[in-house]
Order: structure tokens, then sequence, then C-alpha cells
């Protein structure tokens, strides 16, 4: 009885033993968390660099429509990194007008309009720190500059008519007389319609922005950013009838940028 006595005792003393360490190692996690998230406070202030890279996302909304992009950054000095980015986003004619014919309920009608116009663009921006956050609350301000490659994605906009007793669905390119006549539309395009009909115009852009950065010290990524971007294309882009064909877009923009840093 003795010896069952004892190895008894001797187990429940190793679990609480084992129970005090596990738990110490817990508090040891927390507080080696604390001590580095204060150490990146104080770095930061000094304007020594805490991260080497990060990841984000953004949407975006613009003079002439509105997009998404990701975003990849590397850090180079106190001072610099470089963002690479894609961006991909819907410009729209300032004429565009939504009409609403007898039929055409379920899918309302922007008479004239002829593609929908995707920029998609890929390139690289020069990131410049103007000012450190100095503390936990404080937010970030950055100047950046750049651009790249940019890729106009033209979706004809489809039309359904009534025609000789039957429905048909046509673009402009089939025959531009019958879509622009008012009096056998029916209804605009569906999410589904003209995607088979893609066209590409390659371009290139610039763009800059300024960056304010209000995450908590530089673990976390929440910003805002406003900038212009101006886009070339080499051939002009075909959005509506009766207005010029452009080769160059001008647009203002704000984005909510959203990510993480390493």
């Amino acid at each position: 009885m003795k010896k069952i006595g004892c190895l008894l005792f001797f187990a429940f003393l190793v679990s609480t033993v084992w129970a005090q360490t596990k738990s110490d190692g817990k508090l040891s996690k927390r507080e080696e968390r604390k001590q580095r998230i204060a150490a990146i406070g104080r770095l930061e202030e000094e304007g020594v660099i805490t991260y080497r890279k990060h990841f984000a996302g953004g949407v975006k909304l613009t003079t002439d429509g509105y997009g998404g992009w990701l975003e990849m950054g590397r850090a180079k000095s106190v001072k610099k990194s470089w963002l690479f980015q894609l961006d991909i986003s819907e410009r729209k004619h300032p004429k565009e007008e939504k009409q609403q014919y007898e039929y055409s309920s379920r899918n309302p009608v922007i008479y004239g309009k002829i593609n929908f116009f995707y920029p998609i663009k890929i390139g690289a921006q020069q990131q410049i720190v103007l000012g450190n956050k100095g503390n936990k609350n404080g937010v970030s301000v950055t100047a950046n500059y750049g651009g790249g490659l940019s890729m106009a994605m033209l979706r004809p906009y489809m039309v359904t008519i009534y025609d000789n007793g039957e429905e048909k669905s046509i673009s402009f390119y089939n025959d531009s007389t019958k879509f622009l006549d008012e009096a056998l539309i029916l209804r605009g395009p569906g999410l589904g319609q003209g995607w088979n009909k893609l066209k590409f115009t390659p371009g290139v852009y610039v763009k800059s922005a300024v960056r304010f950065d209000y995450g908590k010290f530089n673990e976390m990524i929440n910003a805002i950013e406003v900038g212009v971007s101006l886009e070339y294309y080499t051939k002009a882009i075909q959005q509506m009838v009766y207005r010029k064909d452009r080769n160059l877009f001008f647009s203002a923009y704000f984005s909510l940028l959203f990510g993480a840093r390493k």
C-alpha cells in the first residue's frame, strides 16, 4: 500500500509540475509578443526598418468607374520600398445613361454603349516615406509613383432585339443599324454575355498617389490612398456611339487598402 501511495503522490506531483510549466510557457509566449510589439514601436520611432515585405489588397472608386487591386511590397531602405501591383477595374464613359424600355425591366439598356471597358494593369511603384507614425496610434504618410503595362479588355455590349418574329442578341459589330433602333430593343445584356468575343488593346500607364496608413504599428496595413492615373493605348478605345474614341484616359481615385507585413 505504501508503494502504491508513493506512486500516486509522485504521479500527482509530475502532473502538477507539467501543468505549471505549460501554463508558464503560454504566459511566456504572451509576454514575448508584448515585448516584440514594444520593440517594434521603439524601432519605428527611431526610423529603423521593422519589416521586409508585405502583401495587401484593396478596392477603389475612380472618377469613371471602380475596381480592385493586389500589391506585394519589398522594403529596400529605411525610407524606400518597391510596390508590385496588379490592378483590374471597369472604366465607364461619362455619357452612359441607363434607360428603361417596356420590356427591359430585367436588364436596363445603356443606349449607344459599344463595349464594356476593363483595364488590366501590372506595374511597379517606388514608395517613399514622408512621415512615420511615431506611436501605435499614429498615421504614416507615403508618396508612391510609378507605372507599367496596361491591357484594355473590351467586352461587346449586347442588346436583345425583336426582329422578324424572334429574339436575337446582337452587338454594334453585328448590325449597327438594328443595334441602334430603339423600336427593336427589348433589353440589355446579362452578366454572361459577350465574354466569348473579347478584344484586347495594349497600352501603358503611369500613376502617383499619397497613402495614409493608420494600421497598428507596421504589422497590419489599414490604409487610405488617393491618387491619379494616366493610361495610353495603341488603338482608340470604342465605348459609345456618337462620341469620339480615345487613346488617352485620365482619372483620379480613392482606395481602401488592407494587408499584413512580415
